[in-house]
């Protein structure tokens, strides 16, 4: 019940503090009927840092709506939100979820401007699948400078409960896991979700791209601290980040889930929010 009130108070300042919700604006005019995204801004709204997001779903499935209490946490902290669909598999394939993530994110390089965003200070940020799709756009700029973006107007990444930042490790583990206890190999496993080869598993990896003086935005990477795998892959990835002179602070949130991590941003007192809070200001500067 506590939960509840507070989704319902966060969801009705959300929309006291909106001056304008754009739900299905279009990214690509000729495009897809997933070509779309929805834009959240405050009033008054001149020139704010942006927040770009990208849902999860197993790369099958998800929508620009789960976006929880997000889009009011950090209106109130004076930024435009945005959230965005994308093709799904088994649709497309991997290369073209990127893609289309990139080619959304350069769209709003380009108009954010016009709903009162500042273009050179955009967060990218996303849930489980978007987390590594959020995490190769921050990682390998050829993506976002193919599509007519500006990778150095990235001012941070938030990946929330990844485990594909290194896919051939999860790969490995998770079939290796099924082997030794004779469980089946999924049918549509992670393998098979990233190209079934193992050039296209590391060209898909966000570690894969992590160098030194490329620009790379600091990382918040967020996990549940009680999941092997998601905790696994965010120490990987934020040791090789931190390697490469990349800032990054890794948060492992006990007490917690996949999905509740993720819809329990923004909640008052939850200590993800508040690692949250002190990376955006530190990569606000305010």
């Amino acid at each position: 019940m506590k939960t509840s009130l507070l989704i319902t108070l966060s969801l009705a300042a959300c929309l006291l503090h909106a001056e304008d919700i754009q739900r299905d604006v279009r990214y690509l005019d000729d495009g897809h009927a997933r070509h779309v995204l929805d834009i959240y801004k405050p009033k008054e709204a001149k020139n704010l840092p942006v927040v770009f997001w990208i849902h999860g779903g197993g790369w099958q499935a998800g929508d620009k709506s789960d976006v929880a209490l997000k889009p009011a946490w950090f209106m109130q902290r004076g930024f435009v939100f945005v959230s965005t669909n994308y093709r799904l598999l088994p649709e497309v394939d991997m290369g073209a979820l990127i893609r289309d993530c990139a080619k959304s994110l350069a769209w709003v390089q380009k108009h954010v401007a016009e709903q009162g965003g500042d273009p050179k200070r955009v967060l990218v940020g996303g849930h489980s699948a978007g987390a590594q799709l959020a995490a190769i756009l921050c990682t390998d700029d050829r993506h976002l400078r193919e599509a007519g973006g500006d990778f150095g107007g990235l001012i941070g990444c938030v990946p929330v409960d990844g485990d594909t930042f290194n896919i051939p490790a999860m790969i490995e583990v998770a079939e290796t896991r099924a082997k030794v206890h004779g469980f089946p190999l999924p049918k549509y496993g992670h393998r098979l979700k990233f190209g079934n080869s193992p050039e296209k598993h590391r060209d898909f990896s966000a570690v894969t791209h992590v160098a030194k003086d490329k620009g790379i935005p600091p990382f918040l990477i967020l996990h549940v601290a009680a999941h092997p795998d998601t905790s696994a892959q965010a120490v990987h990835f934020g040791n090789v980040l931190r390697e490469d002179g990349v800032k990054v602070t890794v948060f492992g949130a006990k007490d917690t889930g996949h999905s509740k991590l993720n819809n329990d941003l923004g909640l008052p007192d939850d200590p993800a929010t508040k690692a949250l809070e002190q990376f955006v200001k530190q990569v606000t500067g305010r």
